[in-house]
């Protein structure tokens, strides 16, 4: 009667994962919260600045990376291979670059994780994220992380099934139904691999792609509009904004976002 504590886990594990997905969602607003016209009326009329775009398609610390590249193209920061900002010019332009500028301290100079750390928890990092929210353009917190969160762990709870299902078969001594062993599997384990299954499907047409930061009307702006960015860096920035640091072909700047020679990108 094995089969029956097997059967035990992949219910409890589909029950729980899929009531998670559900409450999170419905917490966040996505599952069929808002209607298709109130996601387009949703932030109408709102052209996204760089910075903007930057913290709907990655957040916080897209943001400082941003500055960060902006400065450094435009000879106001110093961007080391080694991983070291260096402030060449002490007057930011705006209050994000100020922001920067406080963040490597005192004396000018500072490895770029830590700066890039305490930039992005800064107040005007917060108000950016605000106003977003505000604008209904933006999930409060960070929200959309809990929902990939969750959408992962029903996938897990999936596998989960499929393998207690397996371990069920392959176990020795167990009782089978008329229809033989695969026909007894399926009978005992597809309700709740059909239920991780279908939270699945319906997750992914409803809040699909799982974004941590943009709502279905920042999803939409994004996709539709252009990023608005004045000089000879555009085609650097826009790329940074939407994609983060991956899209920098310069080798030694990915170095120095990537925290030295071989570092993480984000």
């Amino acid at each position: 009667m094995l089969w029956v504590l097997f059967l035990l886990v992949a219910w409890g594990a589909a029950v729980v994962t899929c009531v998670r997905l559900c409450l999170v969602s419905a917490r966040t607003g996505l599952l069929s919260g808002a209607s298709a016209d109130d996601v387009r009326s949703s932030g109408a009329g709102h052209e996204l600045t760089l910075y903007e775009t930057a913290f709907l398609a990655g957040g916080p610390h897209r943001v400082v990376d941003l500055a960060l590249v902006t400065m450094h193209l435009r000879r106001r920061l110093l961007l080391a291979h080694t991983g070291w900002a260096t402030v060449v010019d002490p007057v930011g332009r705006d209050e994000m670059e100020r922001t920067v500028i406080r963040a490597t301290g005192p004396q000018g100079q500072s490895p770029i994780p830590p700066v890039r750390k305490a930039a992005a928890t800064a107040d005007a990092v917060r108000a950016l994220a605000d106003r977003l929210v505000a604008a209904g353009l933006a999930l409060p917190g960070g929200a959309g992380t809990d929902v990939a969160a969750a959408v992962r762990a029903v996938r897990g709870a999936a596998v989960l099934v499929v393998a207690m299902g397996v371990v069920t078969l392959l176990t020795p001594g167990q009782e089978h139904g008329p229809g033989g062993p695969v026909v007894s599997l399926l009978v005992r384990f597809g309700l709740p691999l059909a239920l991780t299954v279908g939270c699945l499907a319906i997750a992914r047409m409803e809040i699909h792609p799982y974004s941590s930061w943009a709502s279905p009307a920042g999803q939409r702006l994004l996709a539709e509009n252009e990023v608005p960015v004045a000089g000879a860096d555009r085609d650097v920035l826009a790329a940074i904004a939407v994609r983060g640091v991956r899209a920098v072909d310069d080798p030694a700047l990915r170095a120095a976002l990537g925290g030295g020679p071989g570092g993480p990108l984000r």
